[in-house]
């Protein structure tokens, strides 16, 4: 049995989408699933970037894209009423309501639902304050131990060699975005791609650095 570890984060649409899609792609594969709240805002600092939602012209598309294919699959995706947003408050609330800071499926769903389900505010105080009793968290989402768990992570993502999300993580093997999906059942299908082509790409020479 295979411990996939998701990496998430709130904020993004396309953790929305893989996480609604997930269950169906991996129908009849023996797997545990570990969900893992990170700061996707980290990752791009650390790599030096700004986020699709941050760049004119990308951000349009970004919602288009994921609009579209929410349509295509079937998943109630509304844009919340401002985009991008500060999602400590959520990750944090999703790390307290484990001991060990891993939320369940519920807990992730609900809060992917009250981001991206009814087009409203994800930061608003009274919405956020319903939430959380609806989740009834077993620690303070605002302790230092839960901000620690959290920034540890993180942390954890970027050592592993993380830059987006949602992340699955599998063995050694990194599988970045909702479109990848299919790619990660192959691999735990045991497709033999994955002894070749997977391991070849080390091999292509950086032409150009900025």
């Amino acid at each position: 049995m295979k411990t996939i570890t998701c990496y998430l984060d709130f904020i993004s649409p396309y953790a929305h989408l893989a996480f609604e899609a997930v269950p169906q792609t991996l129908q009849g594969i023996s797997h545990v699933m570990v969900y893992k709240p990170i700061l996707f805002a980290a990752l791009l600092k650390h790599h030096g970037q700004l986020g699709p939602a941050e760049i004119p012209g990308k951000r349009e598309w970004t919602y288009r894209q994921v609009l579209w294919q929410a349509k295509q699959h079937g998943i109630r995706l509304d844009m919340p009423q401002a985009h991008p947003f500060n999602p400590l408050a959520l990750l944090r609330l999703a790390v307290a309501c484990d001991a060990q800071g891993l939320p369940n499926r519920f807990v992730c769903e609900t809060i992917f639902h009250h981001v991206w389900h009814g087009g409203a505010l994800a930061e608003d105080p009274s919405r956020l304050a319903a939430l959380s009793a609806q989740l009834q968290p077993a620690r303070d989402p605002n302790s230092p131990e839960v901000k620690d768990q959290l920034k540890a992570n993180t942390e954890e993502a970027i050592a592993r060699g993380l830059f987006g999300v949602p992340t699955f993580a599998v063995d050694d093997q990194l599988f970045w975005g909702f479109d990848a999906l299919p790619m990660l059942r192959a691999y735990l299908d045991g497709d033999a791609w994955f002894d070749g082509e997977w391991h070849s790409v080390a091999s292509v020479a950086q032409g150009i650095r900025r």
